[in-house]
């Protein structure tokens, strides 16, 4: 299929988005990912509904881009689309008051009819966007847009413009599902006289299912980190529809999230007491005295202070802090807390601070300002969650140089490496088991390394400071999945070259096979097999004759086989060889091996002289009376292969008058890492006998 120069054109879909409108964790992903996607040379739009609570700032610079209805079964409702142009992306905000002009985005009695509108305005929307812009790619996360890919498989395939869609929904948390009343099928969906659809959304006899219909109708299927892919596949996880993620398992992929690295940067941050960076934490110090003074704790920098940012919810893990944190406190840990949810936790909370004043804090509010002072000021950071899809919280604290206190489980898995105390190794610290007592030990091996080896915690510091989260190494992940659902799209230049970077190291960590054959065959010539990559790439210091050919500088074959060696271990360092080079010789070495083989017998030397020119022969433009002589004259000197032990002896001694020579054919093979591996790889007299077995065919 020819490639065409088109961008890969993204329709970006999302209930919420920062910096417009955020309650979790799906504002950030798309609030950072649609502009990382443009930086690495796509075209990104992003659908978000115009929700009231939007301020003002940002209602006063979008444009009125377009109009138009949207049916939703009898409904035939008014859908404007508001533009906005915003750190190089796009921004198209779905109108209707009537849906969206509420306080709060979610948990109204009719948040089935307001999504499924916005899924239908999305799939509608895609015949209304910017000139030039065809959409390539439909985006859809969670399941408030879960109904756009079925709405356009079911309503819109066949029509031009929608054929080239392809779909990918992204699970943010499987544990929100969009479930409702199966009579939504026809009275807002109107789609219960479709069989395959009134099939692939009910969940059970009087339930309609949404993020399961997405499930079933999307060409892919993504979610936040890597083990979380795994784990909903299985009863424990997934909500119920681990059936179904099981049977589209090999659309499914992890990809982890990222955050956003100037945004969260300790040298730069005007929200916290003092800027820090990796090599100068002095400003770190100053960001805990001043957080203990602020929330009344005793300022005292040699007890680790411990906080979480976090919902106040089973899911969170509050059941294991609760048990815990007597032990902890009374441990001489401090422990600050910051959040809000379930009234038996905020109530608990409030207990051990009364029991502990001056060691705990609980401000039981929602204050972004007071967590980014927290993330700068403590030592370390617990996030002990029942299950957790990604988590950004953890990768904010690393960051920060907050050593995170984590379960074992989803994105927190994938993020944080455990302290190895034998090698130094790790970011954080770490627990299996959904156990109290499992993460109070967690917290004081954290605690007793901060006592009693701080060397090794501020090493642990560094490390975990030094890790790249940025959202360029997850858009980098989200492209290779577009370009392998589009593979006519060429993929832009400055994509490609970050990824063939690595190419020359792996070619490196793996020898070739076609290298290997010629060694193991010990007594078969070698030197038929290098010459023909030779006579087509001559180098600087072979000398091309005035008819083509491709001379050696009149060197005796041992100390040609000793400048062969010497050019594969220089040219390893350097890596000068191109893969193109490499497949080109690849390709003469497999011509020419089996003619190797085949004459490679215990016959005279003047039949094998005959054999080591015929070789060359295929690639030099012809040979020269003068070279064929001088050819059989040095093969006539030599023994016969077949005589292997005889052949290894003479090439013993051969062996130290050839290293006494200079090396002058520096450059003389291409694929000098697999020769080099090949060398390496063969005891010293298996060497020896190549070295002879070259000198024979010579």
């Amino acid at each position: 299929m020819a490639q065409t120069s088109k961008k890969m054109q993204i329709v970006f879909a999302s209930a919420e988005c920062a910096p417009f409108v955020k309650t979790g964790g799906l504002g950030d992903v798309a609030g950072s990912l649609p502009a990382a996607l443009v930086r690495a040379g796509a075209e990104v739009i992003v659908m978000v509904p115009k929700y009231a609570t939007i301020k003002d700032e940002y209602k006063a610079q979008m444009e009125h881009f377009a109009d138009f209805y949207v049916s939703l079964s009898w409904r035939n409702e008014y859908c404007g689309l508001e533009k906005l142009e915003h750190d190089g992306v796009t921004y198209m905000f779905v109108d209707n008051e009537h849906y969206f002009a509420r306080d709060y985005p979610y948990g109204f009695f009719d948040d089935g009819e307001r999504f499924a509108f916005f899924s239908k305005a999305i799939t509608e929307s895609l015949q209304h966007l910017p000139e030039g812009f065809e959409c390539d790619i439909l985006h859809c996360n969670d399941w408030q847009t879960a109904l756009a890919p079925v709405f356009l498989r079911e309503f819109y395939q066949g029509l031009p413009l929608y054929d080239r869609v392809k779909t990918v929904f992204s699970i943010h948390n499987v544990a929100f599902q969009g479930q409702f009343s199966d009579t939504v099928m026809e009275d807002i969906l109107g789609m219960a006289h479709i069989p395959a659809a009134a099939t692939q959304l009910r969940c059970d006899a009087c339930s309609i299912n949404y993020m399961l219909g997405a499930l079933h109708y999307a060409d892919a299927i993504t979610t936040v980190s890597p083990t979380y892919a795994g784990e909903i596949q299985t009863p424990e996880f997934g909500e119920g529809l681990d059936g179904v993620l099981r049977e589209r398992s090999y659309a499914l992929q992890g990809i982890l999230n990222g955050i956003d690295v100037v945004g969260f940067d300790p040298a730069t941050d005007k929200r916290i007491a003092a800027n820090y960076t990796v090599d100068d934490r002095a400003g770190k110090a100053v960001c805990k005295a001043k957080l203990q003074e602020e929330l009344g704790l005793e300022i005292r920098d040699d007890r680790p202070l411990m906080v979480m940012v976090t919902r106040l919810t089973r899911q969170k893990g509050m059941d294991l802090v609760m048990y815990a944190l007597d032990r902890i406190l009374s441990g001489g840990v401090q422990v600050a807390v910051l959040g809000t949810g379930d009234r038996d936790y905020e109530d608990g909370l409030r207990y051990f601070q009364y029991k502990y004043p001056g060691t705990m804090a609980a401000r039981i509010e929602f204050d972004p300002a007071l967590s980014q002072r927290m993330y700068a000021a403590a030592d370390m950071f617990l996030m002990p969650s029942k299950f957790e899809p990604c988590g950004l919280s953890q990768i904010i604290a690393m960051r920060y140089g907050t050593l995170p206190i984590v379960r074992e489980t989803g994105g927190l898995k994938d993020t944080v490496q455990p302290y190895n105390e034998f090698t130094g190794e790790g970011t954080g610290f770490s627990f299996s088991h959904f156990n109290g007592d499992e993460m109070g030990d967690a917290v004081f091996r954290a605690a007793r390394l901060f006592w009693d080896n701080r060397e090794a915690w501020n090493q642990l510091v560094t490390q975990a400071m030094s890790q790249d989260f940025s959202w360029t190494r997850s858009a980098d992940k989200y492209l290779d999945l577009y370009f392998f659902m589009h593979p006519e799209i060429e993929r832009p230049v400055a994509v490609e070259a970050a990824a063939a970077v690595e190419e020359p190291a792996a070619a490196e960590a793996e020898p070739a096979a076609p290298v290997k054959e010629p060694a193991a065959a010990e007594a078969e010539p070698a030197a038929p097999v290098k010459e023909p990559a030779a006579a087509e790439e001559p180098k600087a210091e072979e000398k091309p004759a005035d008819d083509g050919e491709v001379k050696p500088t009149a060197k005796p074959a041992a100390k040609k086989t000793t400048t062969r060696k010497t050019a594969a271990k220089k040219a390893t360092t350097t890596k000068a060889a191109t893969s193109k080079t490499t497949a080109a010789k690849k390709a003469v070495e497999a011509e020419a091996a089996p003619e190797v083989k085949a004459e490679a017998t215990a016959e005279a030397a003047t039949a094998e002289a005959k054999t080591a020119a015929k070789a060359p022969a295929k690639t030099a433009a012809k040979k020269t009376t003068a070279t064929k002589t001088a050819t059989a004259k040095k093969a006539t000197a030599t023994k016969s292969p077949a005589t292997k032990a005889a052949t290894t002896k003479a090439a013993a001694k051969t062996a130290p008058k050839a290293a006494a020579k200079p090396a002058v054919k520096v450059e003389e093979a291409p694929s000098e890492p697999k020769a080099k591996a090949a060398v390496e790889a063969k005891p010293a007299a298996k060497t020896t006998t190549r070295k002879r077995a070259t000198t024979t065919a010579k």
